[in-house]
């Protein structure tokens, strides 16, 4: 699979700069805080399923969400302490 194909939803609590980095090497991406910056995280979950878009976060509740409910989802990167560069 190349980066073409991959797709992303990135969550508010993702820093910018790798929204931009994403975009540069050509991933797919939209942002959580240009679609509705209070979005709450199930529908970020039905969002992101419904275009194809993995999950981008930094927030454990979407675990949660993921593995303890029927919620559809297309995959959920979770990011963990400080992303340097970016």
């Amino acid at each position: 699979m190349n980066s073409i194909e991959l797709k992303f939803l990135v969550d508010v609590g993702v820093g910018k700069g790798i929204e931009d980095y994403l975009h540069a090497e050509g991933y797919d991406i939209k942002a959580v805080r240009d679609i509705n910056p209070c979005m709450e995280d199930e529908n970020i979950i039905r969002t992101a399923f419904l275009e194809n878009h993995m999950v981008i976060t930094m927030d454990k509740d979407f675990g949660e969400l993921v593995y303890h409910s029927l919620i559809k989802h297309s995959g959920v990167l979770l990011l963990s302490g400080r992303c340097y560069g970016f």
